[in-house]
């Protein structure tokens, strides 16, 4: 593969410190920092190979020589901030031995979780034992990236507690979730059990994650846009608040960055009672109004969109001026308000990096 000639930007950057800690810590480092959600994936060839070499989705995320391989491509094409593990917000809930499955052109496949039995089958304990193939990616590219001095940061992630509880109690993917809304409402106590296990198992995963070598911890919580107000704060807020507290209590000094998609006017709720150091904004989010929202010297993360990353050319050239502008002066992450599309050209993806990269 021929490398982008961008790839050696991150490491070129002028100041101390890598960009991603600076930007999470508050500094309003400028050009800055720069990752994508879903930068490894269907959309680099090179990910295809070693997809098709691992045959399994599962398979590709538990065999820590192949998972380190795509989580380190993008950084070797593009040099971006951060590297993400590659893996899945699905793997806790099958490390708590939910039986689970990736079935091309479905998406995952899960046994629903919708009483109180199958609830009693999940275990917490031994989570981080049963993720330890993931844990080893987590060291491998920590590895990799010291030796190359890169200043490229780490992040590890983990679905939020409601998010995660959507696919369990649905038994797949989604655009409603209403088994999962339907429990909620007419067996919280159930429900809750349910968050509280994944609360508790998340933290020994994401702690285990830390420990391993990410410098950052993400929080995705795709479907929390799906919860009235009431909701919102009983099944987002307060889980996302539980965990970050537990998290911190044994890394305190680690960044979170929570990413509550299609929250709406949540949004400022969420920035200021979950705890969290840093947001990730979506598609339909406006930047100034949410830097106005969120307390101040909070960094946000966003939100170009995945679309216009497709188009590219001039469509791509606006979008992304139009971000850097509304955000210059204060603490931010260029990135995606959702994850790049399979269709995306790998050189507009390099168009992109160039832009940000020039301020």
């Amino acid at each position: 593969m021929e490398s982008d000639p961008t790839a050696s930007t991150s490491a070129a950057a002028p100041g101390g410190g890598k960009p991603l800690l600076r930007a999470l810590g508050g500094e309003a480092v400028w050009p800055p920092p720069l990752w994508l959600m879903r930068q490894a994936g269907r959309y680099l060839p090179e990910y295809r190979a070693v997809r098709a070499e691992a045959g399994d989705f599962i398979a590709l995320c538990t065999r820590p020589e192949l998972a380190a391989e795509v989580t380190l491509q993008p950084i070797r094409r593009y040099g971006f901030d951060a590297a993400i593990l590659f893996s899945d917000i699905l793997m806790v809930p099958w490390a708590m031995g939910q039986p689970l499955r990736f079935a091309e052109g479905e998406g995952p496949l899960l046994e629903p979780v919708r009483d109180a039995a199958a609830i009693g089958g999940l275990a917490v304990e031994g989570v981080a034992e049963r993720a330890a193939p993931i844990l080893e990616t987590l060291r491998r590219v920590r590895a990799t990236l010291d030796a190359e001095a890169r200043r490229v940061a780490l992040i590890g992630f983990a679905g939020s507690p409601f998010t995660v509880a959507c696919y369990m109690v649905e038994g797949r993917g989604g655009r409603d979730f209403a088994a999962a809304r339907g429990l909620a409402y007419a067996d919280p106590l159930l429900f809750g059990r349910l968050i509280r296990m994944l609360v508790e198992a998340s933290t020994e995963y994401l702690c285990a994650q830390a420990e391993a070598g990410a410098e950052v911890l993400m929080l995705f919580d795709s479907w929390a846009g799906l919860l009235p107000p009431a909701q919102f704060r009983r099944w987002v807020i307060e889980p996302t608040a539980q965990l970050v507290r537990a998290v911190r209590k044994r890394h305190p000094a680690i960044p979170i960055i929570g990413f509550p998609r299609l929250a709406g006017p949540m949004l400022a709720e969420y920035a200021q009672r979950s705890g969290v150091q840093a947001l990730g904004l979506d598609t339909t989010m406006d930047l100034r109004w949410a830097a106005g929202a969120v307390p101040a010297g909070m960094a946000l993360q966003g939100n170009l969109d995945p679309l216009a990353l497709v188009a590219g050319g001039a469509a791509l050239e606006a979008e992304a001026r139009a971000n850097l502008a509304a955000m210059r002066g204060r603490p931010f992450v260029f990135n995606l308000g959702h994850g790049i599309v399979p269709q995306t050209p790998p050189e507009h993806v390099a168009a992109l990096v160039r832009l940000v990269r020039a301020g």
